[in-house]
C-alpha cells in the first residue's frame, strides 16, 4: 500500500478532539463501535467535542478511562458509515516501518512516516513502542500503522526537545481494555491504576468516591460536580454573551479563552489574549482577489467610514472583519453590542466580496499532509 494510499484510507476514521485546554486524535474502531484516544487527550473530562471527514463538530460522551495506560474511549455519533480498519495483534519488530497520523498543532491528518526504534521500551512497568516519527502536540490518540494498513498502536507522547523520540501504546494493551468494557458497553468506567479493577456508578463507594472500593487506592473519579468544565471571570462573561447569540458553546469552545465560529464558507475566531488584556473577535472572511485590488480596497474603506463598532483590515491576503476590546471595558451589553454588529452583517460582507468582487474563498487545509 503507498503513502498516499495510507493515509485516504485513514481519513475518514480519525477524528479531532477538543477540550477546553486543547485538542487531541482519536481514531473509530468499528468492531468495537468506540472511538479510541489517550487518557491525558480527554482531561478528566465527561464530554468531549469530537469532528471529523464524515461529520461536523458534536459533543460526545466519555465512556472509558484507563490513566495507567493511558487510554480513554468516547462515544461516537450515531448514523455514521464508518469504515473498518483492521488491527494487528502481532507485535512490531525493531526497524520495521511505521506511519503516525494525526492533528498536530491543528494541521489535521498530518501524517509521519518512520521506524520503530524499539519495540519493546519499558518505562514505569509498562511497554511502549519508541518510534522516531515525528510526534507533536495533537497528535496524541492518534493510530499508529503498519505499511499495510493495520492499526499497531495508539501515540501517546514525545520527548520534548528530542530528536523525534515519539512513543505509541502497544495495540496489546487496547486490545485488554476493549474487551473488558464490553460487558459495560454504554456505562462509563473508569480502570483502577493501581489495582486494575473497572469501577462504575454502581461500584463507587458513594461516601468516599476518591478511593477505589477494591483496592483503597486514590483514583480521579470524576464527581458530578466535576464532570464538566465550568469558565470563570471574563471567559465566563464571553460564553454569557456567545450563548444570547445562539452560539453553541459546547461546540465553539476550542481552548480555554478561544471560540470558534464556523459559518458557510469562513469562520469568526473569538480570542481573550489575557497578556495584553484585550478581547478579540475577527471573522476571516475570504481572501484579496487576483485583480481590481482597488475596487476592493474602496469598497472596504467606505464600508470602514460607516461601520460603528467593527471594521476591516487585511493579514496579509486575508480580509477580516473585526473588532477589539478592553478587558476592562467588557460588559454582556458591550460584547452584545459589538458582537451583534460582526453576526449580522459578515454573511452579507461575504457574498459581497466574493460574488461582487471575485474575492477568493478560504478552502480549509483538512487535506492529507505527508512528512518523510
Amino acid at each position: 500500500m503507498t503513502n498516499q494510499e495510507l493515509v485516504h484510507l485513514l481519513q475518514p476514521i480519525v477524528v479531532q478532539i477538543s477540550t477546553p485546554k486543547g485538542t487531541g486524535t482519536g481514531f473509530y474502531l468499528k468492531k468495537y463501535q468506540l472511538i479510541i484516544t489517550n487518557y491525558h487527550v480527554t482531561d478528566g473530562n465527561s464530554e468531549v467535542v469530537i469532528s471529523g471527514k464524515l461529520f461536523q463538530d458534536t459533543p460526545a460522551r466519555v465512556l472509558f478511562m484507563d490513566p495507567k495506560y493511558d487510554l480513554a474511549f468516547i462515544e461516537p455519533p450515531v448514523h455514521i458509515d464508518f469504515p473498518d480498519i483492521s488491527i494487528r495483534e502481532e507485535k512490531v519488530k525493531d526497524g520495521e516501518t511505521v506511519v503516525a497520523i494525526g492533528h498536530p498543532y491543528g494541521l489535521n491528518f498530518t501524517a509521519t512516516q518512520g521506524i520503530v526504534s524499539k519495540a519493546e521500551r519499558l518505562q514505569n512497568q509498562i511497554y511502549y513502542i519508541q518510534i522516531d516519527a515525528a510526534i507533536n502536540p495533537g497528535n496524541s490518540g492518534g493510530p499508529l500503522l503498519d505499511i499495510q494498513g493495520n492499526i499497531v498502536g495508539v501515540n501517546c507522547a514525545a520527548i520534548k526537545g528530542g530528536d523525534n523520540l515519539g512513543f505509541a501504546i502497544p495495540i496489546r494493551y487496547l486490545l485488554n481494555d476493549l474487551n473488558e468494557y464490553q460487558d459495560h458497553f454504554g456505562n462509563f468506567i473508569l480502570k483502577c491504576h493501581s489495582c486494575e479493577t473497572l469501577i462504575s456508578e454502581n461500584t463507587i463507594n458513594k461516601d468516599n468516591p476518591e478511593y477505589c472500593p477494591s483496592c483503597g487506592a486514590k483514583i480521579d473519579w470524576p464527581l458530578k460536580e466535576n464532570l464538566t468544565y465550568e469558565p470563570s471571570g471574563i471567559a465566563l462573561e464571553i460564553e454569557k454573551v456567545l450563548q444570547s447569540l445562539n452560539i453553541n458553546i459546547k461546540i465553539a469552545r476550542k481552548a480555554t479563552n478561544f471560540w470558534e465560529i464556523k459559518r458557510n464558507g469562513y469562520k469568526i475566531f473569538v480570542n481573550y489574549i489575557n497578556q495584553t488584556f484585550f478581547i478579540t473577535m475577527d471573522a476571516v472572511l475570504c481572501r484579496l482577489p487576483n485583480q481590481n485590488l482597488g475596487n476592493v480596497y474602496e469598497f472596504l474603506l467606505k464600508e470602514n467610514n460607516q461601520l460603528k463598532h467593527s471594521w476591516f483590515s487585511l493579514n496579509n491576503q486575508e480580509i477580516i472583519f473585526a473588532n477589539l476590546t478592553y478587558d476592562q471595558d467588557f460588559t454582556p451589553e458591550v460584547g452584545l453590542l459589538k458582537w451583534k454588529e460582526i453576526l449580522d452583517n459578515s454573511d452579507r460582507y461575504y457574498q459581497i466580496l466574493v460574488n461582487d468582487f471575485q474575492c477568493i474563498p478560504i478552502i480549509e487545509e483538512d487535506s492529507e499532509l505527508w512528512t518523510e
